[in-house]
C-alpha cells in the first residue's frame, strides 16, 4: 500500500492559496454510505513560529490515515481512514461556505491571524452549530483582540515559566484523548500556564502535577495548571492540549493518541463528558 501526499495549489474564489492534501490508501475506508470526515488544519504564525509546523502537518494527515501505533493505544482499528486532512496556511478558507464542509477545524497558530469579521462569526457559528474546534499548544497564543475566541478555546497564553519533564495528572482517565495515559503521564515539553480560564468553563482532562516543577515560577494563588480541556461551545465541541512545542512531543505514540482521541472527540465520532468539575481533592 502506497500512502502519499503532496503540495497542489488551488486556484479560484472557492480554494486560494496553498493547501496540503493526504492522497488516502483505498483499503480501510469507512463503511459503505458513511461520507468521510474531513479535518481544516490552520497551521498559520503570525508571532513566534514553531519549527515544528511541518512535523505537526505529517503527523496530523497520518493520523487520519488511522497511523499506527496512536490507533492502536486507543483501541480503534488500525490502517482504516478516519478523516481527510487540509492543511492550509491560507486563513482565506475560513469563510462560511468552505467551512461546511468540514467536520471540524484545527489551529496551530500564533498571533494575530487576518481573518475579516464575517471569518470570524462564521468560525464561532461553524462550532456553535454542532462541528468542532480543536486548538494545539500556541492556539491559545493567538487572537488576542478577539474576546471571543479567547471564550471558545477556553483561555488565554500567560507564559511558559517551565520547560522540562513534568509530571502530567490525568483527571478523565475515560475521556479519548487521555484513556491510554493511564492517571500519570511524564513528558518533556513547554508547558503554558493560562489566563482567562476557569474550571467553571471547561472539563480538565490533564493537569500539572505541581510537585514536579519549581511550582514558585508559576503566577497562579491555586497552582492550578491545565495542559489539556474540552468543553461545549453552543452544539460543538473544543479540544485543547498546551503540549506539543517539541518535535520529540510530536513524534512520541502517546501524545498522537492524545490528539487523535482530541480530534475525533471533536468531530463527535468518539464520546466523552465534557461537564465542567472542580479540581480533585
Amino acid at each position: 500500500m502506497v500512502r502519499r501526499f503532496g503540495w497542489l495549489l488551488f486556484g479560484g474564489i472557492a480554494m486560494l492559496g496553498l493547501v496540503w492534501l493526504a492522497t488516502l490508501p483505498q483499503e480501510g475506508a469507512q463503511a459503505e454510505g458513511q461520507p468521510m470526515r474531513r479535518l481544516l488544519f490552520v497551521n498559520r504564525s503570525m508571532g513566534f513560529r514553531h519549527g515544528t509546523t511541518a512535523t505537526a502537518a505529517e503527523i496530523v494527515v497520518r493520523l487520519g490515515w488511522g497511523y499506527e501505533p496512536a490507533t492502536q493505544l486507543l483501541g480503534l482499528p488500525t490502517n482504516q481512514r478516519l478523516f481527510l486532512t487540509t492543511v492550509t496556511e491560507d486563513t482565506d478558507l475560513l469563510s462560511p461556505d468552505i467551512l461546511q464542509r468540514y467536520d471540524a477545524v484545527m489551529f496551530y497558530t500564533t498571533g494575530e491571524l487576518p481573518l475579516s469579521e464575517t471569518q470570524k462569526q462564521a468560525l464561532l457559528d461553524f462550532v456553535k452549530s454542532g462541528k468542532g474546534f480543536v486548538g494545539v499548544h500556541s492556539a491559545t497564543d493567538t487572537f488576542y483582540q478577539w474576546s471571543d475566541y479567547g471564550e471558545m478555546i477556553g483561555g488565554y497564553f500567560n507564559g511558559h515559566p517551565w520547560h522540562q519533564t513534568v509530571r502530567a495528572l490525568v483527571e478523565d482517565i475515560n475521556h479519548p484523548a487521555t484513556r491510554h495515559l493511564g492517571t500519570v503521564w511524564e513528558v518533556n515539553d513547554e508547558i503554558y500556564q493560562h489566563r482567562n480560564w476557569s474550571r467553571e468553563k471547561v472539563r480538565v482532562l490533564l493537569r500539572l502535577d505541581p510537585t514536579s516543577v519549581d511550582i514558585t515560577k508559576g503566577k497562579r494563588d491555586d497552582q492550578d495548571y491545565a495542559l489539556a480541556w474540552c468543553r461545549q461551545y453552543g452544539k460543538g465541541r473544543v479540544f485543547y492540549t498546551a503540549l506539543g512545542h517539541e518535535e520529540r512531543v510530536w513524534r512520541d505514540p502517546k501524545f498522537q493518541a492524545h490528539l487523535l482521541g482530541g480530534i475525533l472527540w471533536a468531530m463527535g465520532v468518539l464520546p466523552g463528558d465534557a461537564t465542567p468539575r472542580p479540581k480533585p481533592q
